[in-house]
């Protein structure tokens, strides 16, 4: 949401706006280094709402920002992505007949066990404002009945965050301080429950990245999700020269190691626009995405969950055989500028 904070701050004469953070996702390691180097302004509400069932989490966080909306009677409410948050606010604002705006409308999987998948389509369907990343959620929304006014193909506000950072990206010692070179490391990273909370699997998986490190050096941060999950199974990871292990990587540093990356192999959604973007090769270990340009015209291999056709297809990158992407359309820094714009014209 940095992006849109500092484009509406533009129009701070005439337009006031309000941050709110749920605690969704808040871990000193992973959450507040974020704020500080996206330069996020503090949040004006902090609901310090994390752990918990899915329903749980959602019915908790509808609760408290009810409170916070019936104080603050906004004209409009800004929800981004496909989290427990996006839909709780997006539901309390469809209830108290306040307008709401979904950022990353339309993408979809397919796969309805996720729940992010379900958070994308409940919310799509009561929001006012529908600001869509790629032509696929476009064509989605369409085939949704979704009326045409409505949607807004405006780009990919993290890709915004990307490129203001760029600088301070291609600054960082972070391939300095773990002692690795450009172009000759895997970059891994792993946290969706279908590959992490289950002992085989996840077994498997590290036993293959171990034996990959053999030949290439592997850097893994480590999701807490999936630290957990390690120890409570039992999976020892000895680290080592060529298998290297840390703790969650602030946002400018792991771009960085993602940037210089001979490959990326992950499960994340976010990490498959950003490999295409800084046209990096990445094999994501997912059966669906909801991001198909990553896949059609960008640098992302969809290669699913089996680990045979991971090992196959991570072979086949470091023998030579490279996907050659290109970015997607308006990913070009200026999103959340089309975005407000978009909003300021719909009030006047």
């Amino acid at each position: 949401m940095a992006p849109i904070c500092k484009a509406f701050n533009k129009f701070s004469n005439s337009t006031r706006h309000k941050l709110c953070h749920t605690g969704q996702h808040f871990d000193t390691k992973m959450s507040q280094i974020f704020f500080d180097q996206l330069d996020l302004p503090n949040p004006d509400f902090y609901l310090g709402i994390n752990g918990g069932s899915q329903t749980e989490m959602t019915a908790r966080i509808m609760q408290e920002f009810e409170k916070i909306a019936l104080a603050e009677q906004p004209d409009l409410i800004l929800v981004p992505g496909d989290v427990n948050s996006t839909l709780a606010c997006g539901l309390v604002a469809s209830k108290l007949g306040i307008e709401i705006g979904h950022i990353e409308s339309g993408l979809r999987s397919f796969d309805r066990s996720m729940p992010e998948e379900v958070n994308r389509i409940v919310t799509d369907v009561i929001a006012d404002h529908l600001f869509v990343t790629e032509q696929s959620g476009v064509d989605n929304l369409t085939n949704e009945g979704v009326d045409k006014n409505k949607i807004h193909f405006v780009g990919n506000v993290m890709i915004d965050s990307l490129v203001k950072l760029l600088p301070q990206i291609n600054q960082s010692s972070i391939l300095q301080s773990l002692n690795i070179r450009p172009e000759e490391y895997v970059l891994v990273t792993f946290h969706r429950p279908s590959n992490v909370d289950e002992f085989d699997y996840l077994l498997n998986l590290i036993n293959y990245l171990k034996k990959l490190s053999m030949g290439i050096p592997i850097v893994f941060p480590i999701h807490p999700r999936t630290r957990n999950n390690l120890q409570n199974q039992g999976i020892d990871i000895e680290p080592s020269s060529n298998f290297i292990l840390t703790e969650p990587i602030g946002y400018i540093d792991f771009l960085a190691l993602t940037k210089s990356a001979k490959i990326v192999v992950t499960d994340s959604g976010g990490i498959q626009e950003e490999t295409t973007f800084l046209q990096v090769q990445c094999v994501t270990v997912r059966d669906n995405t909801e991001r198909p340009i990553t896949v059609d015209i960008g640098t992302n291999h969809l290669v699913g969950t089996n680990i045979n056709d991971v090992k196959q297809t991570v072979t086949s990158i470091l023998n030579g055989n490279l996907k050659k992407g290109e970015i997607p359309q308006y990913w070009d820094g200026r999103t959340a500028e089309r975005i407000v714009d978009i909003l300021l014209k719909n009030e006047t």
